[in-house]
C-alpha cells in the first residue's frame, strides 16, 4: 500500500503521486489521478474572416498532443469570435482575462470551456461574484491565475519573499471562491524564476488540495524556455505538485506540446511508478550530427517530427547519421534509419532490413512506419 504523509493540511503520496482533488474542463478532467494535462496558448490575435484555418490548426495541435488550448481575450469582440471557434473544434478551449470582468462574463455565454482570471487586476470582489456566479450556474471551471508581476498591490509592496506573495496572492482568492461556495476552480502561481515557481508551488501544496496549474512564465527562447520548464516542472512533478503545465516558450505552439510532453515522459523515468506520468506515443531518439554523417538527421527530423508525435503507438523511433550510431547503438528502437556513405539503412531492433538511396528514405521509412 502507498504511505500516504500529511503535509500541512493535504495528504500527498510519497511516490509523487498526487492528491488533489480533480475538476472537468469538459471533456478533460484535471486532478486527482488522472494523467497530466498538456496546454499551450494561441499566440495570435483571432479574426472572425480566419475561423476556418485556425480550427484546422487547432485539430492539428490536438492530434500532437494539446488537451487544453488557452485563448487572451482582450475585448467583447474576440470574446464572440472565440466562442464561435470553440463551436468549430473538439479541443477545450480557455479564454484568458485580464482588466474587465465584463468580458469573462460574455464568453460563459458561449461553449468556453474554462475561464482564467487574474486576482490582481480583474476588479474588485463584487466583479469577481458576477464572475462566479456566471460561472456556477454554466458549470463553467475557472483558473485563479497569479502571476509574479502583477500581484495585488498591498501583497506587492510587503516585505516578503516573491513565492510567499504568490501564495498570499492565490490564498486570498481561493477563500473568496470558497465563501462564496464556489470550489470548481484551479490555481496557477508563475513566476519567470526558476526557484520561485518551484518554493510557490510547493508552499500552496500543503495548504491546498486544489489542482495545479504549472510552468515557468515569460521562459524566453526555445532552448532557454526548455530548461528553465524543465528544471522547475520535473522537480515539481516528481514531488506530486502539478496536474497541468504549460511549457512557456518564445516560439512555436507545437514545440510547447512538444517540450511538455517530453517533460512528462522525463518525469515517468524518474517516478515510473506514477502512471500520471506516462506519455503514450512515440519516443524519439535521434543523433546530434557529426562530421561522420551521411545523412541529414536534423532535416529528417524536422520533416517527421509532428507526425512522429500525432502517433497514438507506444515504440521508439531511431534517425541516426552513420552506421557508428546507427543498427548498434540504436538496437533498442522499433524503427530506425541511418546513413552509411551514399546509402541509406532501415533496420528494426539493429537488424537491417533495407538499404535504399537517400531519395527513396522518407517513402520507405513511411512504409516501414506504417507495419508497425
Amino acid at each position: 500500500m502507498t504511505k500516504v504523509v500529511k503535509i500541512g493540511g493535504f495528504p500527498q503520496n510519497t511516490n509523487g503521486c498526487s492528491h488533489s482533488q480533480d475538476i472537468s474542463v469538459n471533456p478533460v478532467y484535471i486532478g486527482g489521478n488522472y494523467p497530466i494535462a498538456v496546454q499551450t496558448m494561441w499566440k495570435e490575435p483571432l479574426h472572425l474572416s480566419d475561423l476556418d484555418d485556425i480550427a484546422k490548426k487547432i485539430e492539428t495541435l490536438g492530434i500532437i498532443g494539446c488537451n487544453l488550448l488557452r485563448f487572451a481575450v482582450p475585448d467583447i469582440q474576440t470574446a464572440e469570435i472565440l466562442g464561435a471557434l470553440a463551436e468549430m473544434v473538439s479541443i477545450p478551449l480557455v479564454a484568458d482575462i485580464h482588466f474587465d470582468y465584463k468580458i469573462a462574463v460574455r464568453c460563459m455565454d458561449f461553449k468556453i470551456a474554462k475561464i482564467r482570471i487574474n486576482p490582481g487586476n480583474i476588479g474588485n470582489k463584487d466583479k469577481v461574484r458576477i464572475v462566479l456566479e456566471k460561472a456556477g450556474k454554466n458549470n463553467i471551471p475557472i483558473r485563479i491565475g497569479v502571476n509574479a508581476g502583477s500581484l495585488p498591490v498591498d501583497l506587492a509592496g510587503k516585505d516578503m519573499s516573491s513565492s510567499e506573495a504568490l501564495v498570499q496572492a492565490a490564498q486570498r482568492e481561493m477563500l473568496f471562491f470558497k465563501e462564496f461556495g464556489f470550489n470548481d476552480f484551479l490555481v496557477s502561481m508563475k513566476a519567470s524564476t526558476i526557484a520561485d515557481t518551484i518554493n510557490a508551488n510547493r508552499i500552496l501544496s500543503q495548504r491546498t488540495d486544489a489542482p495545479l496549474h504549472i510552468g515557468v512564465t515569460e521562459a524566453g527562447p526555445l532552448t532557454a524556455g526548455i530548461v528553465r520548464n524543465t528544471a522547475a516542472i520535473i522537480t515539481l512533478l516528481t514531488e506530486g505538485i502539478g496536474d497541468t503545465i504549460r511549457v512557456s516558450l518564445s516560439d512555436t505552439m507545437e514545440n510547447e506540446i512538444i517540450a511538455a510532453r517530453e517533460i512528462i515522459a522525463a518525469a515517468f523515468q524518474l517516478a515510473p511508478e506514477n502512471k500520471r506520468f506516462q506519455n503514450r506515443g512515440v519516443n524519439i531518439i535521434s543523433c546530434p550530427k557529426c562530421g561522420r554523417c551521411s545523412f541529414d538527421t536534423h532535416c529528417f527530423t524536422k520533416r517527421w517530427m509532428n507526425e512522429l508525435y500525432a502517433l497514438n503507438k507506444d515504440i521508439t523511433v531511431a534517425i541516426m547519421g552513420c552506421e557508428v550510431n546507427g543498427p548498434a547503438e540504436a538496437k533498442h528502437s522499433d524503427l530506425g534509419i541511418t546513413g552509411a556513405g551514399n546509402k541509406v539503412l532501415v533496420f528494426r531492433h539493429g537488424r537491417i532490413i533495407r538499404t535504399i538511396s537517400a531519395s527513396e528514405a522518407d517513402a520507405v521509412f513511411k512504409e516501414e512506419l506504417n507495419k508497425l
